[in-house]
């Protein structure tokens, strides 16, 4: 019989070579593919060390980590959900750089230590937010000329 670190081992690298297939697979579907060309390196990448991690895996290879706590599930929980949203949801409703920055905010938000009750902590994440989404405008629409989807905003 296996043991949990090394079933949870299993099964979240198996979710995650599942994304990466998934992820590869609408890269390599789409058109134009000069658009896609960025996005389809950036999967095979993650597409190839997701399936060594699950290799590793499933060979009882795995040296990191002694799995994962019912505490750690429950906190990791919130961020999953709101990266989830801005996955299938947000990131083509609102647009790249606003559901980006939204998720951002809310991800900071929720994982920062800092008091939630003063305002200087509230300035603070909405600086660092402005200058994530001024770094992400700058490499993907000027350095590297992606095509980002864009709804509602920008």
């Amino acid at each position: 019989m296996t043991d949990l670190p090394r079933m949870q081992h299993i099964i979240a690298s198996g979710l995650v070579a599942a994304v990466g297939i998934a992820v590869a697979y609408i890269s390599y579907t789409q058109e134009p593919a000069d658009a896609f060309l960025f996005p389809r390196l950036i999967s095979t990448v993650f597409l190839v060390l997701a399936l060594w991690t699950f290799g590793k895996a499933v060979l009882g290879r795995t040296k990191v980590g002694n799995g994962l706590s019912r505490v750690a599930i429950i906190n990791i929980l919130p961020g999953l959900i709101v990266a989830l949203i801005y996955i299938f949801w947000a990131a083509k409703a609102l647009g790249f750089y606003t559901a980006s920055t939204i998720t951002f905010f809310i991800l900071l938000s929720l994982y920062d230590p800092a008091p939630h009750g003063e305002a200087r902590t509230w300035i603070k994440r909405a600086l660092i937010t402005a200058g994530f989404l001024a770094v992400m405008y700058g490499l993907f629409a000027q350095l590297l000329t992606v095509f980002t989807p864009k709804e509602i905003l920008f």
